[in-house]
């Protein structure tokens, strides 16, 4: 397939076109999971700072009197928090375990400020960051970066004296950096495994897209080869009709016998060139599975019998013995089309005299099992090589073509059964050994009805007893 321009470049396209559907779909749900990843963080850093900065409006508020005043009092009550007036020298205050209260506050990633009613910063509490803008503002919620860089998120509270007068503001932030991280490593795995998915979906796409091809291309062999069989086929008789009329043509006189003896070789090339049509519009119109269907009661024993007897005759020219069988006392009826029945069982027939010897043996059974009717036809002939048997059905393939152009077969024969039994929803089955013979079992449902009808089978009859005379 990948030597054919055209199959390639399709294959290429579709596979492209694939990679592109699924790597479209891949990057926008990896663009959905990190969105949800950060919602998800942001929501529960949201929770972790407004807890904190809860805890610690609840705790302090009540102890402060006057606004802009930092009681002694609050130091007291969390001696985890590295308090730092604005313009007083901060030390460290030994911790006491005792009392872990507030504690939270001294982790590095924590700070607080405090400001007065008029947005001044009077202290600061824990990690505090170095270059963070000291400018007032009352937003709830913000972002802000220090001189380094580094991010922080803030939340801010309002304080109030216990006569429920303004004290002033108090901001709790937290980095990060942490978070940060986890962000960079989520992009990170992100952007590594995006690229190494849509290799693996590259390499998926190129091999669906071949599966996917195969039968397509299977179908396009085969038209390939139907099309140089079926041109070779035609060929053959046009190139005798065309030799015979020009050598004719080359004679300055000609007696009535060479004329007749043209006119026949004329005609010979015209019926091969008739029956070959006629075959290949029966195939055509089996294939088509749309078309109305003409349904009758078919007497197998009627037809098997009609046929034995009308080959008899070439059956006995052939040095070959014909005969039926018939193992069933009533009749075997079916739901169907004769014609297509009628060329069902003659192929088979003529394929077993023109393959079995002279003083062979070709046998037409009839019988039935509980829900099919069962035709049987056996030869002593040739046989068939196990290899051959998958192919024996192939149009224009013939086992022996040599001997099958010699008897005028075009290789449509079993082609043109398979199809029949097809339609009437039964199964062909054969078995043959080589130098010893074949046999070709039908089975074919009384219930069943043909998919498509074909009403050129009596040109073929015609043709058939044209040739006998």
């Amino acid at each position: 397939m990948n030597q054919n321009k055209l199959f390639r470049g399709t294959r290429v396209r579709l596979a492209l076109w694939y990679a592109l559907v699924m790597g479209s779909i891949l990057s926008v749900c990896a663009f959905g999971v990190y969105r949800a990843v950060f919602r998800a963080h942001v929501v529960a850093l949201d929770s972790e700072i407004e807890s904190v900065a809860g805890t610690l409006h609840d705790s302090i508020e009540f102890k402060l009197r006057q606004p802009g005043s930092l009681e002694p009092v609050i130091q007291e009550l969390s001696p985890n928090i590295n308090l730092c007036r604005i313009g007083a020298s901060c030390t460290q205050q030994q911790s006491d375990t005792k009392r872990h209260f507030l504690g939270v506050v001294n982790k590095d990633h924590y700070y607080v400020r405090f400001f007065d009613t008029s947005g001044r910063l009077i202290a600061t509490a824990g990690n505090y960051p170095e270059g963070l803008s000291n400018v007032f503002s009352n937003e709830k919620w913000s972002f802000l970066k220090d001189s380094k860089g580094n991010d922080y998120h803030q939340n801010s509270l309002v304080l109030h004296t216990p006569d429920n007068g303004d004290w002033g503001y108090m901001q709790v932030g937290r980095s990060l950096e942490e978070f940060n991280r986890y962000l960079d490593s989520v992009k990170l795995s992100l952007g590594l495994g995006l690229p190494i998915a849509m290799g693996m979906v590259a390499v998926a796409s190129w091999w669906l897209a071949g599966l996917a091809m195969q039968p397509i291309y299977q179908s396009y062999r085969q038209i390939q080869q139907f099309t140089a069989d079926a041109a070779h086929e035609l060929r053959t008789p046009l190139a005798a009709t065309g030799a015979t009329v020009e050598s004719a043509l080359l004679m300055s006189q000609m007696d009535e016998e060479e004329t007749r003896d043209i006119l026949r070789t004329i005609h010979r090339q015209n019926q091969r060139l008739i029956t070959l049509v006629v075959d290949l519009l029966l195939l055509a119109r089996l294939d088509r599975q749309h078309l109305p269907v003409q349904l009758e009661e078919c007497c197998l024993n009627d037809i098997v019998n009609d046929l034995v007897e009308e080959f008899e005759a070439m059956a006995i020219a052939a040095g070959v013995m014909l005969q039926s069988r018939i193992k069933v006392n009533e009749p075997v009826n079916i739901v169907g089309d004769s014609d297509q029945l009628y060329r069902l069982v003659s192929n088979l027939i003529v394929n077993a005299i023109q393959y079995t010897p002279k003083s062979g043996k070709v046998t037409v059974s009839l019988g039935c099992s509980d829900h099919h009717a069962v035709i049987r036809v056996h030869d002593t002939g040739i046989g068939i090589p196990k290899k051959e048997l998958t192919r024996i059905y192939d149009r224009f393939y013939r086992v022996n073509s040599d001997r099958s152009r010699n008897t005028g077969g075009s290789g449509l024969g079993l082609a043109i059964v398979q199809a029949i039994v097809h339609s009437h929803h039964g199964s062909i089955d054969v078995q043959s050994e080589f130098g010893k013979g074949s046999t070709f079992t039908i089975k074919l449902p009384f219930n069943a009805r043909p998919i498509n009808s074909v009403h050129s089978i009596s040109i073929w009859k015609m043709l058939y007893k044209s040739s006998r005379k």
